[in-house]
Order: C-alpha cells, then structure tokens, then sequence
C-alpha cells in the first residue's frame, strides 16, 4: 500500500495516541535561524521543527522512518503552523487545564519508560523541559476544543459513534501470526489453525476447551476465550464490525485482523442509549467531539493561514509498504483484540 491520504491519518492518529495530535514549535530567537515555514502571523524555524521532530521519535519511534520522508514532513509542518495559530488564540483557561494535563502524561510516560526514561530522552538530545514545552502547547489546543465543545456537538458525535457503545459478551480464539511461543506463522497456516478450531466449535467442542489449545490472546484463553459485557470501542475494527453484526451464538468465519486470525461467538449485545451513557462515556463522546472539531480545523481551515513551507529535500526514498499505527514507546502490550490504549488527552 502506498502512502497515501489515508496512511498519513492513520500516522498522525497514532502518534497522537501519547499526548494528542501533532507538533508544535518551541521558543527561540527565530530572527537567527532559518525558517521552513511562513504564515499569517509567525513562522516555524528549522532549529524548532527539528527539536519537534526528536520529540516526536521520542513519543513513537516506531514511526521515527516517516520522518525522512518529505511529503509527511510537510504534513506535519503545516500542522506545527496550525497549532501554533491555535495555541495563540487558546483561553487561560485552557492553558491552565494543559499544564495539569502535561503533569499527568509526563507521568504516564514516566511509568511506561521507568529507568530508561531518562536515557531514552537523551537518545534524542531532549530535555524534559523540551517534552513539556512541546505537550503544554498541543494540550492547550486540545484543552481549548473541549471546552467549546456544545451539548449539541456531544450528541451529534455520540450519533455518529454510537456503535463503540454497544456493548457484548463474546468468546472469541485468536491465532496470531505468531504463536504463543514467539514463532511466526506464516498468513496461510494461521488460517487453517482457526479452520480447524471453527469445525471444532461447529462440531460441539466446549468453547473454553478449544479457546485453551489454539488461542494466542493472553488475555482470554484460559477464561474460556472470553470477554464480557465491553463496550465495542475496545476492540480494532475488523473484530469490531463482526461483533456488532454477527448473529448470536453463531460461531463465525475466521476474521482477519491485525493480530491474526478469530473464530468468535457473541452471546449477547445491548445497545447503549445517550442517556444511559455513564460519566466516563459522555466524557469519551465529549473528548471524540473535540478531536473531531480539530481535524475539521486541520483539514478545512490551513489554506487560510497562507502557509508557504521551505524545508530541505531529504534523502530518503518514500516507503513503498504500508503502515500501521502503533501504541507508544513502553506501553504495555493490550489484550489481543484490543486498540491501544490512547492517553487520556487523546480518548
């Protein structure tokens, strides 16, 4: 898969998953450095885009190869301009509510890191003051969406997600591309694993019995492959999309996920209403209104800012494969079926 529009959200998402989304420019003397982009109102050196840019390897180094690559780049740049303009515009209050917001993820990074937290910054020539610079300004930008989102905003979103609140019980078996033990399997062999565990299922076998011999979810095969009562939005889409579809207690065709292969049963599946919503759920929809107001802003609004970009060809060659998003650097590793866990900021 090439690069494409879709490929460069997929990015941006997944790299928002540790603070938020994008890049901001720290401070400096810019009088004295070259710029790599002009705006409407301010401009982005290339000593400030490059520390953007470590820090960024810092929070996702498993993207850390897009970075050479000029169209994401450029992408990333004229993002670093908007947030810039956003930022300016953010309330006091909003400023306020990111520097609670900085503590709480530079602990949570802490926590994922432990002892190589500190190694793992120097690696990128950062300081933590450089880290918390970069998080106030995308917080305060984030924290200024969520306070203007509207109570109609909260309930257009929840329309439009209201499927992520769905909530089943299903037992599903998972073969992975790689086995319990580490060893990779190759797509055509983890397919006629889960064959042979569907005929299993379809001929009688005890689910929990099946689920313990061929399951590779740590997280359900020796509770019988099961996960009850969760609200769909756990789960990635295409294991999301069966559970929402599939007949109960039917056992399905082998579903192809990032992780492999599932066979699953759902054995129930309630809908949620907006006014049963819990608080954390509203907080979630209110959160999901706001990232979306943003990327409303990113997509329809930077002509407006009259963004000329100057950066430096780079080298590299633009990857040919596609790419996925992934957790950030130190986050424990989810159950099977499960999308990484976003930091609160970002939910």
């Amino acid at each position: 898969m090439s690069l494409n529009k879709k490929t460069w959200k997929v990015l941006l998402v997944s790299l928002a998953a540790a603070v938020s989304f994008s890049m901001l420019a720290g401070c400096g003397n810019k009088d004295s450095e070259k710029a790599v982009a002009t705006y409407k109102g301010g401009t982005i050196t290339e000593k400030e885009f490059n520390l953007d840019t470590r820090v960024m390897k810092f929070l996702s180094p498993e993207q850390a190869q897009y970075l050479e690559i000029d169209m994401f780049k450029e992408s990333i740049l004229k993002q670093e301009v908007a947030f810039e303009h956003l930022a300016g515009q953010a309330s006091e209050e909003a400023k306020k509510a990111a520097e609670k917001e900085v503590d709480t993820q530079i602990d949570t990074i802490k926590g994922q890191l432990g002892d190589k937290y500190k190694s793992t910054l120097k690696d990128q020539d950062l300081s933590e003051s450089d880290l918390r610079t970069y998080m106030q300004r995308v917080l305060t930008v984030y924290q200024d969406m969520l306070l203007k989102v509207t109570d109609e905003q909260v309930k257009s979103q929840y329309e439009a997600t209201k499927a992520d609140y769905i909530v089943a019980t299903l037992r599903h078996v998972l073969v992975g591309l790689t086995d319990s033990a580490g060893k990779e399997r190759t797509d055509a062999d983890a397919l006629k694993r889960a064959q042979e565990a569907k005929a299993r299922l379809e001929g009688g076998a005890d689910f929990a019995a099946v689920a313990k011999e061929y399951s590779d979810d740590p997280g359900s095969k020796d509770t019988g492959g099961e996960y009850k009562d969760k609200p769909l939005a756990n789960y990635v889409a295409e294991f999301k999309a069966a559970a929402q579809t599939l007949p109960l207690n039917k056992i399905s065709d082998p579903i192809k996920t990032s992780f492999g292969y599932h066979v699953m049963k759902v054995e129930a599946r309630k809908d949620t209403t907006f006014d049963t919503l819990t608080a954390e759920q509203l907080k979630a929809v209110k959160n999901s209104a706001a990232s979306a107001s943003l990327e409303t802003f990113l997509e329809k609004n930077l002509d407006s800012l009259e963004i000329k970009i100057n950066l430096p060809k780079s080298s590299a060659a633009p990857a040919e494969s596609g790419a996925t998003a992934t957790p950030a650097p130190g986050a424990d590793t989810p159950a099977a079926t499960e999308v990484p866990a976003a930091t609160e900021a970002a939910k």
